[in-house]
């Protein structure tokens, strides 16, 4: 022999509120989340700078002292110090020029030996006339940029120069200039 219970059903006032409130402590969370998660994008990128900067063709010639950051997108260490870049360059970007120079792209090779980046960020540091000053390799510590960049903007020396942090490793692709074709070669290469 069985025995039949009724089934209540669940509508009592006290499981109502219950879900209600389960249902706005989601939505809360949601949207905290949701928020955290786009101030922590907000933040300054390696793009935005370089949109930023001044090119270089017009910092060495505009009489401004200026700071050159060799960089690229995927180096940890410069979208680490993005933020304080950002920063440094809304307080003296009157008095120096920003460049940023992205090692991926090969048109800036020859600026890459000629300050030996072998290591990313390379910050060079340029007075008015254009003539490279100091170098800072790595990480750099926002008093340390900031203290430079002063000295630079005053004339004097810099306090930091040769300064080394962590890097990203960067090796420049090596390009031969004493290879070259010779239309008379149907295609072969002479090397003299």
């Amino acid at each position: 022999m069985t025995t039949n219970s009724p089934i209540k059903p669940e509508t009592s006032f006290g499981t109502r509120l219950r879900n209600l409130l389960i249902v706005l402590v989601a939505i809360a969370l949601s949207v905290a989340l949701f928020l955290g998660l786009r101030s922590e994008t907000a933040s300054v990128s390696l793009d935005e700078l370089n949109q930023t900067s001044t090119p270089l063709d017009v910092a060495v010639s505009n009489g401004k002292p200026s700071i050159v950051e060799f960089y690229a997108n995927w180096c940890t260490v410069c979208q680490k110090m993005a933020p304080d870049i950002a920063e440094l360059e809304k307080e003296y970007s009157q008095n120096v020029n920003f460049v940023m120079l992205n090692v991926d792209n090969t048109k800036w090779l020859p600026e890459m030996l000629k300050y030996r980046v072998d290591g990313i960020p390379h910050f060079v540091f340029l007075n008015q006339k254009g003539e490279a000053l100091a170098q800072a390799i790595g990480d750099q510590p926002h008093t340390v940029m900031a203290s430079n960049l002063q000295a630079l903007m005053t004339g004097s020396a810099l306090p930091y120069a040769q300064a080394s942090g962590q890097v990203s490793k960067f090796s420049a692709p090596v390009t031969s200039t004493s290879i070259q074709d010779d239309p008379r070669s149907h295609g072969s290469q002479v090397v003299n």
